[in-house]
């Protein structure tokens, strides 16, 4: 967990106003070729996201070797209209094995990130990560290495899935918020996506489809 996705909300979350009037909430919109909505920040070397042309699809290629940097999408959306975040990605490149629970191996090859703002106090702050796990069994969970109370790691992907191919997700958020932090989580207010190697400094690279928030 790099340290500047729990602060996001110093950046300007509070002044979106609520997307959540629609059953469909559009996080990126990848094969449209849209990446204005989102921010790049860096952490340590740069990360290279494009988008690609697959076929008739548009995709969002990132690459990093060493480096560790992210987008991030500031919106409010309303997770009691829709809890649901739906995704695609894929690994093309596969970091070598890490002990992902400890500081030294927090790198993955792909990750999205759900945040609620705690305000001035990143302590305050929490954040659903879903990561493509290179050493964890899919299903398995644990708190991060540098906020253990603020940040939970989900392997939504683990080292069982095959790499090259396009995997389709839906996560109930606030049921997952629920399950980690006991809390009852009403509305997010940003999502960040990132492919990382920082610690490790391997080459890893991934793909990233649309993305959004649903009712069902």
């Amino acid at each position: 967990m790099k340290l500047w996705i729990l602060s996001l909300g110093c950046v300007g979350f509070l002044s979106t106003s609520l997307m959540a009037a629609e059953p469909k909430v559009v996080i990126g919109d990848f094969s449209n070729q849209q990446l204005k909505t989102w921010d790049s920040k860096v952490f340590k070397g740069q990360t290279r996201y494009q988008l690609v042309k697959e076929g008739q699809r548009w995709v969002l290629k990132a690459q990093a070797k060493g480096a560790a940097s992210g987008l991030t999408r500031k919106i409010k959306v309303d997770l009691t209209k829709t809890p649901f975040l739906n995704w695609s990605w894929r690994v093309d490149q596969v970091l070598p094995s890490l002990d992902e629970q400890s500081k030294a191996g927090d790198d993955y090859a792909a990750r999205l990130y759900v945040v609620v703002d705690g305000g001035l106090l990143v302590w305050n702050s929490k954040a659903m990560n879903y990561v493509w796990s290179g050493s964890s069994a899919r299903g398995s969970s644990w708190g991060n290495a540098y906020l253990p109370k603020n940040a939970t790691m989900l392997a939504v992907r683990g080292q069982q899935d095959k790499t090259g191919v396009w995997m389709t997700e839906k996560r109930n958020v606030r049921a997952d918020f629920q399950k980690a932090f006991g809390v009852d989580i009403q509305s997010i207010d940003g999502v960040a996506l990132m492919t990382d190697s920082d610690n490790s400094g391997a080459e890893t690279a991934a793909s990233y489809g649309d993305i959004y928030f649903s009712a069902q």
